[in-house]
């Protein structure tokens, strides 16, 4: 099983950061509520990525590897779990760290987040009725199929649905 890269970490800390912190004040979190629970496919079983930029991506990827023990040598740092309601379903959350350069996300946008999703179609065929911009790219790899959608402040979100995720 492969590691998962740092960036996916520091990509979370970003967020946390973000979430935890309005213009210089602290905020209260929301109560958190687990995710509901429906028989409906093309629904959100986890993140499988965090993506960010670095200008210095090399350095960053050993200091994350040196501080935090994410080694990532290119393919990202794999952090394994399992579903809640199905332990016997493994995933992975891809940590990895970009090149400031990187066409992959827009580049006014410094990171981004991969959904795991279990049915890929039936999530999109749902987005669009609700309106939901969705990229026309599609990506089909041995690893899985993948998708990209927009939130309300144009950020980019990416899909992937696991080549086991459908059964």
């Amino acid at each position: 099983m492969q590691r998962i890269p740092w960036i996916t970490i520091a990509l979370g800390s970003l967020l946390l950061i973000s979430v935890s912190s309005k213009g210089g004040q602290k905020v209260q979190p929301e109560e958190s509520k687990p995710p509901v629970k429906t028989a409906q496919r093309g629904r959100i079983l986890g993140i499988g990525g965090v993506f960010f930029k670095s200008a210095n991506r090399d350095q960053m990827r050993e200091w994350y590897s040196k501080h935090l023990g994410l080694a990532d040598k290119g393919g990202g740092a794999m952090l394994p779990w399992r579903e809640h309601d199905d332990p016997q379903k493994e995933h992975v959350t891809v940590w990895t760290v970009f090149p400031a350069s990187t066409d992959y996300f827009p580049a006014t946008q410094p990171f981004m987040v991969n959904y795991i999703v279990d049915d890929m179609d039936a999530l999109l065929d749902r987005l669009k009725q609700e309106g939901v911009k969705i990229d026309a790219k599609r990506m089909n790899e041995s690893y899985g199929h993948f998708a990209w959608i927009y939130d309300a402040d144009g950020n980019k979100i990416e899909l992937w649905q696991p080549v086991s995720a459908k059964p």
